[in-house]
């Protein structure tokens, strides 16, 4: 008898087991398909980006393995939007996917109450208040079920007219969810995702590229890490881009695309567009970047991102050979599309237990997300809740106010999905608050009621009593054009003003600044705290009116509502009660984010209040 089973060892299943394995006296198995290693990366051989490296670092500061893996298997660290705003600016590790599904499970095999479990699950039921999981070799008994099968539920892969079953290449495809259970719901479409060939990278004329380097001063993931140790041999990545033959070619061969001829009914993530995708909807547009992105150290392969495709063989061998620098590319892998099954996520509660039978629970692409960041930090909130009920403590809730985790997950239960979910920062309402660099400081909370006591927790509590202390300083401290420090480094001051004042000015850089400051005045404080703390007086000001205002809206959105009384209410339309009832939300504010909820309906209801 297990206390969770998660079924699927990638990267939502390696992080539910993780966290649950945390305690203790619980029992964790993962069963997954055999001869897929734990936290494969079977698309795009990265971890984190826009959006997605603040998700790294909130999965890293409850105590998650992402970001950990990540440092340890980097390859190419790099700063997005690093010309804009601090908001915004985000960390993205290029990975050795051989070494990080490696690293993956030596850690997970030597966690004394985890087993992992190499079979194919054939059928789960539910028997009182237990499940029993069947797979093609044996019989599992648990009290609680994780289900994170990615893109295997009723796989099926497209290159050209070839079809095979499976979740990626060279692997079998799980049946659908249907068939499993019989209790599920399933969305009426199937999603799609899509991969890129891969190309030999001896075969690649790389002084017609422009090389990116590994940036020396991006900060790793991992909180117990050293901010900037690299753990593996650096490489570069480089950029070519499409030309007017490339697209040419894709335009003219369109009826042997599976995505336009018939054979795929799945719908595509509009955020992350195949390459045929581009040309139909971009007719004129004949430029388009390609990253060509090294997968191992061990591999002879290479990704080229930008240019997914489902087109046959030969014909993606002949748009890629009119790329500069492409000429004499070989392909050792097709490029290929799956569709496959997700689940309705309104059907979903905040801690991803599906309300139709208790005990069981959804993360990752089942889910319609994409992403291997979106997909671990479902697992992360999945294990956590499973563990909460079966320690009979509260359902965990992360807020969109002060998480993307919390913004992804109320943005899935909330309404029925038409097309694979992706983060970005403008997602978030709050985002000047939910910065990479203060991730440990806004989980602080959630992880505490977690009661665990483990290093993360320790270097947390040291975290926030830093900041608080360096936040004191900046806002007690004053400075004057006669100050010696002001005099050093040339700051024109015409009145006396706290360090925070002066953090906030228009032209300063308020991290460069602050550490001056401490090093003016032979104080030691970690760069990752100078960051936050600078970066946290910079937009101070902003912040506090949001809060403010996010305040006012809070005493509202959390108001707890009985959707089953707005069902027969004569003050709310039929349409509305219709999406009312399939959603049933439980506060003012997820009724809010419901599609085509009316003014009129949320001025009813909060009415009543």
């Amino acid at each position: 008898m297990y206390d969770i089973a998660v079924i699927g060892g990638g990267h939502a299943g390696v992080e539910a087991a993780h966290i649950a394995s945390q305690f203790k006296d619980l029992k964790i198995a993962i069963i997954s398909m055999p001869g897929i290693g734990l936290a494969s990366a079977p698309c795009n051989p990265s971890i984190g980006g826009v959006g997605k490296g603040q998700v790294v670092r909130e999965i890293d500061a409850m105590g998650g393995i992402c970001g950990r893996l990540a440092d340890m298997a980097g390859i190419q660290f790099r700063i997005l939007n690093e010309s804009k705003g601090y908001a915004v600016q985000s960390t993205r590790i290029q990975i050795d996917k051989i070494k990080y599904s490696k690293y993956a499970t030596q850690i997970l095999s030597k966690i004394d109450n985890i087993d992992i479990i190499e079979e194919k699950v054939l059928d789960i039921k539910k028997l009182e208040d237990n499940f029993i999981v069947k797979t093609d070799c044996s019989t599992w008994n648990t009290k609680k079920v994780i289900v994170t099968v990615g893109t295997f539920l009723n796989g099926k892969m497209h290159t050209g007219s070839e079809v095979s079953f499976g979740g990626r290449i060279d692997c079998e495809s799980s049946d659908s969810l249907a068939s499993i259970f019989k209790e599920i719901k399933t969305l009426g479409l199937r999603f799609k995702t899509g991969t890129p060939a891969r190309l030999h990278k001896d075969s690649i004329d790389y002084s017609k590229l422009e090389e990116q380097p590994s940036d020396v001063g991006v900060r790793n993931f991992h909180f117990a890490h050293h901010p900037f140790e690299r753990f593996q041999k650096q490489v570069s990545c480089y950029l070519a881009r499409t030309t007017i033959e490339t697209m040419k070619i894709i335009r003219d061969n369109k009826e042997k695309s599976p995505m336009f001829n018939g054979a795929i009914k799945g719908v595509g993530a509009r955020y992350c567009p195949s390459i045929e995708d581009k040309a139909y909807r971009y007719p004129d547009k004949n430029s388009h970047h390609i990253f060509v992105e090294p997968e191992s150290h061990d591999l002879d392969t290479v990704y080229p991102s930008g240019i997914s495709t489902s087109l046959p063989k030969d014909v993606q061998e002949d748009f890629m050979r009119t790329i500069e620098g492409l000429e004499k590319c070989e392909i050792l892998i097709p490029g290929y599309a799956v569709e496959y099954d997700v689940i309705d996520t309104t059907n979903l509660s905040y801690g991803l237990e599906y309300k139709g039978l208790k005990g069981l629970y959804f993360a990752g692409q089942v889910n319609g997300t994409s992403g291997y960041e979106e997909a671990a930090a479902q697992g992360l909130i999945a294990g956590i809740n499973a563990v909460n009920v079966l320690r009979g403590t509260n359902e965990l809730k992360l807020s969109r106010k002060n998480s993307y985790i919390g913004v992804m997950i109320e943005d899935l239960i909330s309404n029925t999905r038409d097309e694979p979910y992706r983060l970005f920062t403008a997602r978030s309402e709050n985002r000047l608050f939910v910065r990479e660099d203060n991730a440990n400081l806004r989980m602080y909370d959630y992880r505490k009621s977690l009661g665990l006591n483990e290093d993360i927790d320790r270097y947390n509590d040291n975290q926030l009593n830093l900041y608080n202390t360096l936040m004191n300083l900046c806002e007690n401290y004053f400075l004057s054009a006669s100050d010696p420090f002001v005099k050093e480094i040339g700051i024109k001051i015409n009145r006396r003003m706290s360090l925070s004042e002066v953090l906030k000015q228009a032209k300063i850089d308020p991290i460069t600044t602050l550490k001056q400051f401490l090093e003016f005045n032979n104080i030691n404080v970690p760069h990752g705290t100078i960051q936050t703390v600078g970066i946290s007086n910079k937009y101070k000001g902003y912040i506090d009116k949001a809060n403010e205002h996010y305040g006012k809206l809070a005493k509202l959105d959390t108001k707890q509502i009985d959707w089953k009384d707005l069902c027969v209410s004569e003050n709310i339309s039929f349409e509305c009660k219709q999406r009312i009832e399939k959603i049933k939300p439980e506060t003012f504010g997820q009724l809010k984010l419901i599609e085509g909820i009316r003014p009129a309906t949320l001025a009813a209801v909060a009415g009543t209040f």
